[in-house]
């Protein structure tokens, strides 16, 4: 039995979310973490792009500067490459693709797909440069996955796979969550503060000692 349940609410185009996903997997395996992953679409077309950022060069100024504050405290800093995203000729991709490649992912494999095409859409876009918004990206992160290709594409386009992202949403609202990445421990509705590594060790050990 796991000792706690964390939910974990995220999207793709968070910066800050890629430093938290590769520490909650090494606490997850430490702690025996059951981790419920939870989109959470920060902007979900261009017009919502517009209406938070601005114009699109404005937008990849201002999320880029989010990028070089987080890579200085990121334990992975090599796979946020700031300059090959300033370089890229899309505009800065909306969340809802790949929210909805993440719960496709989900449909045929669980949560443990669900993280991985997470962590490998993160990595095509925070690393890669590539284009999360375009479709294409979600299926190569599939095929490089081992999942049915067919069926992915059918799950990717299916209204429900839509409807699951929106549930999220649903779930995000009753927990009043407003930023991402938020993580809250179920069993006892804490929220953890996103920190380093050691910082979110001692603070699931204090909630393991509340619940035991």
């Amino acid at each position: 039995m796991a000792a706690l349940t964390i939910e974990f609410f995220h999207d793709v185009v968070c910066c800050w979310c890629y430093n938290i996903s590769s520490r909650l997997r090494t606490l997850a395996h430490e702690f025996n973490l059951d981790v419920r992953h939870r989109t959470f679409v920060l902007q979900a077309s261009r017009a919502e792009m517009e209406a938070r950022w601005g114009q699109p060069d404005a937008a990849r100024a201002a999320i880029l500067g989010h990028w070089e504050a987080c890579r200085r405290v990121s334990d992975r800093p090599e796979g946020i490459n700031i300059e090959a995203m300033r370089r890229a000729s899309f505009d800065y991709p909306h969340g809802l693709v790949a929210a909805k490649a993440c719960k496709a992912a989900e449909r045929i494999g669980g949560q443990a797909a669900h993280w991985d095409m997470f962590d490998r859409l993160q990595h095509a876009h925070l690393t890669k440069a590539l284009n999360v918004e375009d479709s294409a990206t979600a299926r190569l992160a599939a095929c490089e996955m081992g999942l049915d290709q067919a069926e992915f594409a059918r799950l990717l386009d299916d209204p429900q796979t839509y409807r699951a992202v929106e549930s999220d949403r649903q779930l995000a609202r009753a927990f009043q969550v407003r930023v991402v990445p938020t993580l809250i421990v179920r069993q006892t509705g804490a929220r953890l503060v996103n920190g380093p590594l050691e910082d979110l060790r001692a603070q699931l050990r204090a909630a393991i000692r509340l619940v035991a």
